[in-house]
């Protein structure tokens, strides 16, 4: 066992590293693991099938492993997953899989999920995803990398979000952002491209260029969306930026596209 408080609860079965640490009050069911350099501030629960990756931090009140909240679930055992070096703040709530989603929450690596947070059944999140305080996520949501999803904003179950995508504070988004994708509104639009982050991040200016006059054909041309998409003129489709977009643009959707103001 690793360091455990004296008022930890560690329920028979739990697999704690040597090297975790779980403060004072914390409850650890009998099958979650905590590998090396977990720790769990105080007063955090955690239940299920749930597996939490080296070196993540998870703050007082978290609720982690939790039986869904889907009137379906009939206590299946599902899984949560959260990936290393995350930093889960207080009172976040995340649910494990049920059986009409894969049975299966993944959270990636080194993400940010702040106070209040909920990430319900079913959710994929990728690596360096930021949720900011009171985020919801509805079950089956899908979020690439680097997504950050704004304050007191709720993301519609089934939607998926594309990597490096902006989604501004307050928002209710019910339909799929594209990766690159800057959406923000009740209901949300899509308002252009998250330019900034793809500077912070270290992208080219041809590639921006690039996904900036792609992204200008495919929402302001003429014709359907689903026409322009299939017509972007080779020239921008070289870059890596736009054939990110236009793979996600091809996969199935269950909630369509959301598009701008």
């Amino acid at each position: 066992m690793g360091n455990i408080h004296q008022t930890a609860i560690i329920e028979d079965g739990a697999s704690v590293h040597s090297d975790a640490v779980v403060g004072p009050f914390c409850v650890v069911g009998k099958d979650v693991t905590l590998d090396a350099k977990v720790t769990l501030k105080s007063h955090v629960t955690v239940e299920g099938c749930t597996h939490i990756g080296q070196g993540t931090t998870i703050y007082p009140f978290a609720s982690v492993g939790h039986a869904p909240q889907d009137l379906k679930y009939n206590g299946e055992r599902s899984k949560l997953t959260i990936g290393e070096n995350c930093i889960i703040r207080e009172h976040v709530t995340i649910n494990p899989g049920t059986e009409g989603g894969g049975m299966h929450t993944k959270i990636g690596n080194q993400c940010l999920l702040m106070i209040g947070a909920h990430v319900a059944h079913d959710c994929i999140l990728g690596d360096h995803v930021i949720l900011v305080n009171n985020a919801t996520l509805g079950g089956h949501v899908e979020l690439g990398d680097f997504v950050i999803i704004g304050g007191l904003s709720a993301v519609h179950q089934f939607v998926r979000i594309g990597e490096h995508a902006m989604i501004g504070g307050a928002s209710g988004v019910e339909t799929d952002v594209i990766p690159f994708g800057s959406a923000t509104g009740n209901r949300a639009t899509l308002g252009g491209l998250n330019l900034t982050g793809m500077k912070r991040r270290g992208f080219s200016r041809e590639d921006i260029h690039a996904l900036r006059s792609a992204y200008k054909y495919m929402f302001t041309g003429e014709g359907t969306f689903a026409d322009r998409c299939k017509t972007v003129p080779d020239e921008f489709t070289d870059f890596p930026s736009v054939q990110k977009v236009l793979k996600f643009i091809n996969e199935e959707t269950k909630r369509g596209f959301c598009q701008p103001e």
